[in-house]
């Protein structure tokens, strides 16, 4: 006996959830992600609206607070004060219980104050979708259970689940835990295995740290950003406005001194340029570290000593968790050679940190520091020196 309005075979149904999870996990991504929290891209207010309205129906996410959380995980990422680190409060408890830490952050005022700016702000925002955010979903279930009867509660507690396990669990805690690094910002932030249509690009998430700005997420050839798919869709319609993409890195085998395109490159691409200076010094410090074990002067194996090398040269000691830090002191007081590595990452860094220095002495500290990585003898370091100066 058909009791919805649409009676379908079992698979079907799988399908039917796969579909509105899907349009769910778009509208975050598309919306409230790059959109709203970024403005990596402009919606027509009817994609705008319709991606509120939906959302509302199908998660109660508040917009404001959905951008203020992020934001600030942005801002404080892997600190006391990022609201789902795995890195501060386990893999476990933002795996499985991200939604709850979610909610707590998005009860602070201040977060809110602060991160909230800029988002929408009309009668309907105000008097409806923030206000009554708990209706929305009722309203989702009665939809369900009209269309498909008693199968209706099935569909619509997937479609509850889906968000704060995909979003607040897998991409917040996965996120920042497992998985492969393009480029090496100051979080421990992870590309996962391709989800693909589960959560349309959002799985490239270290990519997305290193260019936090940019309405496309995918950086290798390899990679499949579906949500990029979308804004182009949508961008042909005239339903939307790509604001910035992360450019291109292009190199001029035939430079042989650092110019100001070369500086303006490395600015750009820095995340990029210290997760190459990482992987192209990766064999000198597995033999320094063979040599400091052979003078049983280490005390770790290889394989961690390694990482905790590897780590030191892709993010600042400060972020490093406590025990890893340590270890990394420790190593660089036994090895010149790492001391040496080391010191010329943070000279690097504090180059292009310097905001208030001119463009000329930039220009002039970038080629110096060339020329004393050239002088190390270490041939690594020469030739990643060589390749640095052919950014353009």
């Amino acid at each position: 006996m058909q009791l919805g309005l649409i009676d379908l075979p079992w698979w079907a149904y799988g399908l039917v959830i796969l579909g509105l999870t899907h349009v769910t996990i778009a509208a975050v991504t598309i919306f409230l992600h790059r959109h709203q929290a970024h403005r990596a891209l402009e919606l027509h207010p009817v994609a705008s609206h319709f991606f509120r309205f939906w959302l509302w129906l199908t998660t109660g996410l508040v917009t404001r607070e959905w951008v203020a959380v992020h934001r600030q995980h942005h801002a404080k990422c892997e600190t006391r004060e990022d609201p789902h680190s795995p890195q501060i409060y386990g893999i476990n408890h933002v795996l499985f219980e991200g939604t709850e830490l979610y909610r707590r952050a998005a009860r602070n005022t201040a977060t809110l104050e602060k991160y909230g700016h800029g988002t929408p702000d009309d009668r309907l925002e105000r008097h409806l979708y923030a206000k009554h955010s708990g209706f929305g979903i009722g309203l989702m279930l009665i939809i369900d259970l009209i269309l498909f009867g008693p199968m209706g509660l099935t569909v619509w507690a997937v479609q509850m689940l889906w968000i704060p396990f995909f979003a607040a669990g897998v991409i917040n805690g996965i996120g920042h835990y497992w998985g492969y690094r393009n480029f090496a910002p100051n979080d421990a932030s992870k590309n996962i295995v391709p989800w693909g249509i589960l959560v349309s690009g959002e799985e490239l998430h270290n990519n997305h740290h290193a260019y936090v700005a940019s309405a496309k997420l995918s950086s290798q050839w390899w990679e499949f950003d579906l949500g990029w798919l979308y804004i182009r869709i949508l961008e042909t319609l005239g339903l939307a406005r790509v604001r910035w993409v992360a450019p291109k890195i292009h190199f001029d085998p035939t430079k042989r001194y650092c110019d100001a395109d070369t500086l303006r490159a490395i600015i750009t691409h820095r995340y990029q340029i210290l997760a190459t200076f990482a992987h192209c010094l990766k064999q000198t410090v597995l033999e320094e570290i063979g040599t400091l074990q052979a003078r049983a002067t280490l005390g770790m194996r290889e394989s961690r000593a390694l990482q905790v090398v590897q780590q030191g040269l892709q993010r600042d000691t400060e972020h490093l968790p406590e025990p890893e830090r340590i270890a990394l002191e420790r190593m660089l007081q036994v090895s010149p050679v790492l001391r040496t590595l080391y010191a010329m990452r943070q000279e690097l860094v504090a180059l292009w940190s310097r905001s208030t220095v001119s463009k000329e002495l930039l220009v002039n500290q970038l080629e110096g520091w060339c020329q004393r990585a050239e002088e190390t003898g270490i041939l690594a370091l020469q030739e990643f020196s060589r390749k640095l100066r052919c950014y353009d």
